[in-house]
């Protein structure tokens, strides 16, 4: 029925709106809210009419012939959008909920993107339409950061006019402005939008957490922008909310206003003041200080907390002013092998660049450029290409058969940075080669680079030529994303079009992350045996075969388990070495399961997974000090300090129990 058919038969009252007559069932009306019945049934002069004026009720005589409609048949699906924004009027004036809810659902399911939500978004925050600005947002947000660059969305997330009309509409939460000043400060910190985010982030935090971490921020940023002054006062009043560390922003804006010794003072009080001080407290006052003092102070900082890079640069950079510089590669290295920070790798390939080692300069700069291909180097003068182009007369060059045979010598050898770095040079000459991109995200996440992995995915499904790769890469980002169904109906969309490897490991990787019993365990080895026997390089075949020999320990088939594991290494997958060692142990044969490990050890020296899962079959001494190389190795591994805990324990409650 169109809104224009009325049925006669039942009409008993007419809404009069300019020249036209609006023919209407007085019951139905009357049902839509306690208003409309009090004034069509109540003492109103209205009740005893059958033809009342609506012309100033801001209601066309279509969009009234919709309210009839709605009232007798209860559904908005067939009006077209600027009725139902009238009948949306119509119920937040009359406060009909029912037409009102229905008009949100509808006038919601209309967004499909930034163009429809900009069109709409205005009805949903005038008529406080909380689903409808919902979706709104939901379409602004998946087009992030691109949609803060449109004027008018800019001007209703960052203004404060724009967080109140959202927070009349019961859509402005602190989760929402934390998310979108995130992504502000990824964008540009420094930017007037980021400011005014984080301005409406203070504005709408309630709990004591939230007030630090938005006057906190603030602080930052202004920091970051040269305002020190304002720097100081948003830290000042993150301190007032009991935000310890903003101490620190306290004394940074302090010192960079010119009060060295008023930073220094601070920091020392806050150091003085606590019983066991934290690392960040010890950094802090070595910015302010010179000499003895400032290496004593950044090696507690260090001690207290081993994950803060800047102590570790400050030492490097002093060693190489000592003309240390193999030991000053050795300090910054340390931190290169548990966060992937590309001011340290920057740092590392200036170091490497000072001795004249060119190949490991060029490295180091790949490897930055695939974590951040825009990253500029030097103080922002000169791009990570630049400098790569300068030392090409220095190092040797290879065509894409050198560059294969150097990825596998690499990737055999554990050697991450390694393996990245000549992936990035691979790419160089094929920027379109999605195996290349996908690579590369493994790699990444290896290294436990989330962000880039993700982005170097992206870029494999948006280069990929042929529908079966792209569906096996989207089937990652969902898989990725926590959408295992979803990833594996896109491994089996991809299976029927074409049996590849990487569709079937999709799929086997999958269905193995969930706890199987035997039968379903032994289909996912099938899984990888049908990705085997497809076309792929050692590489990806030695992981697959490194799975199956997973997926036979669990099942305990550890002879089936060892044979897969001896598969992987003979094609060169050095990490089955840890397979093979668990296969041992499971077997009872300890001392073969520490050597094995050793194996692994050698190759990959700097690996703490190594030493940690070596540790497993050492004795107790043995254990320990491969916890401590660990740890030494990684401090963000948790393993050793429970291990360490646990063994503290035990010696503590059996003296106390003796």
């Amino acid at each position: 029925m169109s809104e224009e058919e009325e049925e006669p038969e039942t009409n008993d009252l007419w809404f009069i709106i300019g020249e036209e007559k609006v023919a209407c069932e007085r019951s139905c009306i009357a049902a839509l809210s306690k208003p409309l019945n009090t004034l069509l049934y109540g003492g109103f002069a209205e009740a005893q009419r059958d033809r009342i004026d609506f012309s100033r009720d801001g209601i066309t005589a279509r969009g009234m012939r919709a309210v009839a409609a709605y009232s007798r048949r209860g559904q908005v699906d067939d009006f077209p959008p600027d009725i139902i924004s009238q009948l949306l009027a119509f119920s937040n004036k009359f406060c009909c909920d029912g037409l009102k809810a229905a008009c949100d659902n509808k006038l919601a399911s209309m967004v499909r993107g930034v163009d429809d939500a900009h069109s709409l978004i205005e009805v949903g925050l005038e008529e406080a339409s909380h689903l409808l600005v919902a979706s709104c947002l939901q379409a602004f947000l998946r087009e992030l950061p691109k949609s803060l660059a449109n004027p008018d969305i800019a001007r209703l997330l960052c203004s404060p006019e724009g967080r109140e009309c959202l927070d009349i509409a019961g859509n402005a939460s602190f989760a929402l402005y934390y998310f979108l000043s995130y992504v502000a400060m990824e964008q540009d910190l420094k930017s007037n939008t980021t400011v005014m985010l984080l301005e409406r982030l203070n504005e709408c935090a309630e709990l004591p957490w939230q007030k630090q971490l938005a006057l906190h921020q603030l602080g930052c940023v202004m920091l970051a922008r040269g305002e020190f002054e304002d720097a100081q006062e948003w830290f000042e009043a993150a301190v007032a909310e009991d935000h310890v560390y903003s101490l620190a922003g306290e004394a940074r804006a302090k010192y960079k206003r010119g009060h060295k010794y008023a930073a220094y003072k601070l920091m020392n009080s806050v150091v003085g003041e606590y019983e066991e001080p934290a690392g960040w407290m010890y950094q802090e006052r070595a910015l302010y200080c010179v000499g003895k003092e400032k290496q004593a102070d950044l090696q507690s900082a260090t001690e207290l907390d081993p994950t803060m890079t800047f102590p570790y640069k400050y030492r490097a950079c002093a060693l190489l002013e000592e003309d240390k510089a193999a030991s000053a590669i050795a300090e910054i290295s340390k931190v290169i092998g548990f966060k992937m920070a590309t001011d340290c790798l920057e740092l590392r390939a200036w170091f490497y660049l000072a001795l004249e080692e060119y190949e490991l300069t060029v490295q180091d700069v790949r490897a930055i450029l695939t974590l951040d291909p825009s990253y500029m180097m030097f103080h922002g003068r000169m791009h990570g290409e630049q400098l790569i182009e300068l030392l090409r007369g220095q190092v040797q060059q290879w065509d894409m058969a050198d560059c294969w045979m150097q990825l596998y010598d690499r990737w055999s050898a554990v050697d991450d940075i390694g393996s990245l770095a000549v992936v990035q040079q691979m790419l160089t000459r094929e920027p379109g080669n999605s195996s290349l991109r996908f690579r590369q995200s493994l790699l990444l996440l290896r290294l436990n680079c989330q962000k880039a992995a993700m982005r170097s995915l992206r870029y494999a499904r948006n280069s990929s030529v042929h529908e079966h790769e792209r569906l096996v890469y989207e089937g990652w980002i969902l898989y990725d994303s926590g959408h295992r169904d979803e990833a594996l109906a896109k491994a089996e969309q991809s299976i029927s079009l074409q049996r590849s490897f990487e569709a079937f490991f999709l799929k086997a990787y999958a269905l193995g992350d969930s706890s199987l019993d035997t039968e379903s365990s032994l289909s996912v080895v099938q899984l990888l045996e049908h990705a085997n026997s497809c076309a792929s390089d050692n590489l990806r075949k030695g992981q697959a075969y490194n799975n199956m020999g997973s997926i036979f320990v669990d099942c305990d088939m550890l002879d089936e388990a060892a044979e897969c594991y001896g598969i992987a290494l003979n094609i060169k997958h050095t990490r089955a070495h840890q397979g093979l060692a668990r296969v041992h142990y499971l077997k009872n044969r300890k001392q073969a399961a520490f050597d094995e490990m050793t194996k692994l050890v050698q190759i990959a020296t700097n690996s703490a997974s190594a030493y940690e899962k070596r540790s497993e079959y050492g004795e107790r001494d043995a254990a320990k000090n491969d916890l401590n190389t660990a740890t030494l190795l990684d401090p963000t591994r948790t393993y050793p300090y429970r291990y360490r805990a646990a063994g503290e324990f035990k010696s503590t409650w059996a003296l106390g129990f003796l």
